[in-house]
């Protein structure tokens, strides 16, 4: 795995302890739970919907998911304890925990420590693919994804740092914007609007299977190196409104889920890993250093 070191309560007071928790209004609590928007919206209300009724079942309890307008809304609703559990990136991960004393990322995807992203560019933009960074898009119209990305953002500005010596702003002479999802990203790219980009490998991939972009037009030019990325991250408050443990036992549903629909919600066919704060902490290293946190 590439290794970073070179750049660089909210409590709800509800009870608690009881198979039937209910809130200081007397109605059931609710696990609402939400995830970042790195993909069109309105599939992942039907993806995720699937996994709050999954995750009802195996926890006893009403879970809804709660969809979030961009990546820092999502941080925003966690901190504000108005969600519980969220399928964050590494950055918006980093930040939610970072906001909220005691939060704790529970589980990931088995790619996910191993995490990488694509340069990608059209067909027309004069770039090839090569196994060395491509210093060609310094004059291309070139776009991000969301700001707060870790794989749309972060880390590829961490590369085009450590591989340029200057910052995107300045490397980056040509139109530089921010998408505002993977699935952006490629279409923009795809269409011509912008020469080049960067997304998520796993959301390119996904793209091209399900005939969505033409990799042909929209093509890989560069593969980063490693890092570790996507995770579930829970609130401190679940132990509080649902008894002693549940945090646990939401990590054991979630490393459980085997269907595939469930796992292609975030896009892991391959399973869910167990995770740990500190399988994080080279990216809150580098948001740190580049004053993501502040």
């Amino acid at each position: 795995m590439f290794r970073i070191a070179t750049l660089f309560a909210l409590v709800l007071t509800t009870s608690c302890g009881s198979a039937d928790p209910e809130t200081a209004s007397n109605e059931p609590a609710v696990l609402r739970f939400s995830a970042i928007p790195d993909e069109n919206t309105t599939e992942l209300q039907q993806k995720f919907n699937r996994v709050a009724d999954y995750l009802s079942a195996e926890l006893g309890v009403e879970v809804e998911y709660v969809p979030t307008a961009n990546y820092g809304a999502s941080v925003q609703t966690f901190k504000n304890g108005d969600i519980h559990l969220a399928w964050f990136g590494g950055l918006t991960g980093v930040q939610a925990r970072a906001a909220v004393e005691g939060s704790r990322a529970i589980a990931q995807g088995k790619v996910d420590p191993a995490y990488k992203s694509y340069f990608i560019a059209n067909k027309d933009s004069g770039l090839e693919p090569s196994d060395d960074f491509p210093m060609g898009i310094a004059d291309k119209k070139f776009t991000f994804g969301s700001d707060r990305s870790t794989s749309g953002r972060l880390m590829p500005e961490f590369f085009i740092r450590q591989f340029t010596g200057k910052a995107p702003s300045d490397f980056l002479g040509g139109e530089m914007q921010f998408s505002g999802s993977h699935d952006k990203t490629a279409k923009l790219v795809e269409a011509g609007t912008f020469d080049a980009g960067v997304l998520s490998y796993k959301t390119y991939d996904g793209l091209v299977e399900e005939g969505k972009i033409d990799p042909a037009v929209c093509r890989i030019i560069w593969t980063t190196p490693t890092y570790p990325d996507y995770n579930w991250t829970a609130h401190p408050a679940l132990d509080e409104m649902f008894g002693e443990g549940t945090i646990d036992r939401l990590q054991s549903a979630l490393v459980g889920m085997e269907d595939a629909e469930l796992l292609n919600a975030v896009r892991r066919p391959e399973g869910i890993i167990p995770a740990t704060n500190d399988d994080f902490a080279s990216i809150a290293e580098l948001a740190e250093s580049l004053g993501f946190l502040q």
